[in-house]
């Protein structure tokens, strides 16, 4: 039965990839590449993209957009961020010509302890509820980016989001979809607040094209506005959720909000055939994409060809390798010793190759060494400045829990701890969770050359590498590169403890033929039919010799690239 679905998905090719193909010489490409020469933004949804557009052309900088368009997209895409849940960037400014990295995560409840979970009988922390809760830090990462890279007043970068969640904005279709499969759950669920903040009537969440208002939201921004980070995390809106979530039988408290700090910290990098891709280091997931490039560097890829089984066998084995360590070592770095120059190195990556059989699908463990929905987007502006800058409530909507007359559900990010003792994601009061989601920035002799990111939980590795490597090695344009099809591989182990050893299963999307597919099972691996979900994509890439900034967007979404 597998067999004859994959037999026909190659039948069915899509029609229009084929004309582009004859059109440009860009078989996947959905659409041309967006080209401006002063500025560029790439969202997850129209509006918002053009709010940021709308910014820059008031003189803010990119970073200013960027703030506008993640308090946009708060609003607008709930079921994939929101100021309940976390933040990181990597902004490159134009003026030092330099990288800077901003870990906006938040931490666990400095009253919650593992023995809790023992004593109550969990063996891994729940999805939904007050105990996954942890400190959202998406507002604090505002502040913190809008204070070392800003040019208008909070004021003016909140305004038309707060217009918008007062007078009401149209739904855009994939992401009515979402909410039409979120909202319902979690009121069936009992979750309090939740129907008057995300239905239309008190009873619906809303459809393609209706129109949405979210009041209390606007009122939440004009707080910040006025007030600044303190007015989130040592004001009323603080107060109001912690007594919330503690009535929920969570224990994120008063002092666990007032004492949230984000980080800037030094982003980590590889080089790839003469460009230096970079990533934040953990608690994040970033430097995994770097250790599944260095893996691959040592391989023909451009011989192997796009959708050859050869390539994506490699890919695979790679990325299981990887992942194996990912499990081990991915921790807070405050908690955990991670060796990050280790692992990101061209020797270990050298080493930990020679396992990887070019005819047989491996199983592997992490190397001995001593010494869920997302919204991303980027922004490049007049002055050169451009950031990479992705944010999330995890699980789509997140925990459930909608403080009253706040306007927006907190993350359950705390649902990624392990509670396995002596692991380096063990839970611990204080404590930054792992972290699935990575923004990533590629520079050239140094110079900025794209800016980039993959939504999409566990795939978010593998789609930076596959970008990377669509670009790089099977020569393609950056809206080619997104539209590709992708592969997904599931399955191994994670640092929340859950799964083990094992082979998982290979999902590729429509577009893969079938010759591939056979050959890939007879190398033993198990290939699942596509399921779908294959990140978002948005980037911007920078040509210095003509001076003009192309803009990519993800075709799986509702998103746009638009410039000026």
């Amino acid at each position: 039965m597998k067999q004859h679905i994959y037999l026909m998905i190659a039948l069915l090719t899509p029609v229009l990839a084929q004309a582009q193909d004859r059109v440009t010489g860009h078989n996947f490409a959905t659409r041309s590449e967006v080209i401006a020469p002063n500025a560029m933004a790439c969202t997850s949804q129209p509006l918002a993209t053009q709010v940021a557009l709308d910014i820059m052309k008031q003189g803010g900088t990119a970073i200013d957009a960027a703030i506008a368009a993640n308090a946009t997209l708060g609003l607008m895409e709930p079921t994939g961020c929101g100021i309940g849940g976390d933040l990181f960037a990597i902004v490159w400014d134009a003026e030092t010509e330099q990288l800077y990295g901003l870990n906006a995560s938040g931490r666990s409840p400095q009253s919650l302890d593992l023995d809790y979970f023992v004593q109550e009988g969990y063996d891994k922390i729940p999805p939904l509820g007050p105990l996954p809760v942890s400190v959202p830090g998406c507002v604090d990462g505002w502040f913190e980016l809008h204070s070392k890279f800003g040019k208008l007043s909070m004021d003016e970068i909140l305004a038309p989001a707060i217009a918008y969640a007062e007078n009401g904005f149209p739904v855009s279709e994939l992401i009515a979809y979402y909410m039409q499969r979120s909202v319902p759950y979690y009121i069936r669920q009992g979750f309090p607040n939740v129907a008057e903040t995300y239905t239309v009537d008190g009873e619906n969440a809303p459809g393609k094209g209706d129109i949405f208002k979210n009041p209390k939201l606007a009122s939440t921004y004009r707080k910040l506005a006025a007030g600044g980070r303190d007015a989130f995390y040592k004001g009323d809106i603080a107060r109001t959720i912690a007594d919330f979530i503690q009535a929920q039988g969570g224990f994120l408290s008063y002092e666990d909000l007032a004492s949230h700090e984000s980080e800037w910290v030094e982003p980590v990098s590889t080089n790839y055939r003469g460009y230096d891709v970079w990533e934040l280091p953990p608690n994040g997931q970033g430097i995994a994409a770097l250790q599944m490039l260095n893996i691959l560097e040592a391989y023909d890829i451009a011989s192997m060809g796009f959708g050859s089984p050869e390539y994506i066998h490699h890919f695979v084995e790679a990325k299981k390798v990887v992942f194996e360590d990912r499990a081990k070592y991915y921790a807070d770095m405050d908690f955990a010793e991670v060796p990050v120059a280790t692992l990101v190195a061209k020797a270990y990556a050298d080493e930990r190759r020679q396992l990887i059989n070019a005819d047989r699908a491996g199983v592997y463990k992490a190397g001995e060494i001593s010494a869920g929905e997302t919204i991303y987007l980027t922004v490049a502006d007049e002055a050169g400045n451009m950031v990479s800058l992705i944010q999330s409530n995890y699980r789509g909507m997140g925990s459930g829990m909608v403080p009253p007359g706040l306007g927006f559900m907190l993350q359950d990010r705390g649902e990624l701890f392990s509670l396995e003792p002596g692991q380096a994601n063990t839970f611990e009061p204080g404590k930054r969770p792992f972290h699935t989601i990575i923004p990533a920035f590629v520079t050239k002799d140094g110079q900025p050359f794209m800016s980039f990111g993959v939504m999409g939980g566990d795939f978010q590795p593998q789609g930076h590498t596959q970008i990377v490597v669509n670009m790089i090695d099977f020569g393609m344009n950056l809206q080619e590169a997104g539209d590709a099809p992708r592969i997904d591989h599931s399955g191994g182990s994670s640092p929340t403890g859950q799964g083990g050893e094992g082979r998982g299963e290979v999902h590729l999307e429509s577009g893969f033929d079938y010759e591939t597919i056979r050959a890939l099972m007879s190398k033993g691996h198990q290939v699942g039919f596509a399921r779908g979900i294959y990140g978002g994509y948005q980037a911007i890439m920078y040509d210095a010799e003509k001076e003009v900034y192309y803009g990519a967007s993800e075709s799986r979404k509702d998103g746009q690239a638009a410039g000026y």
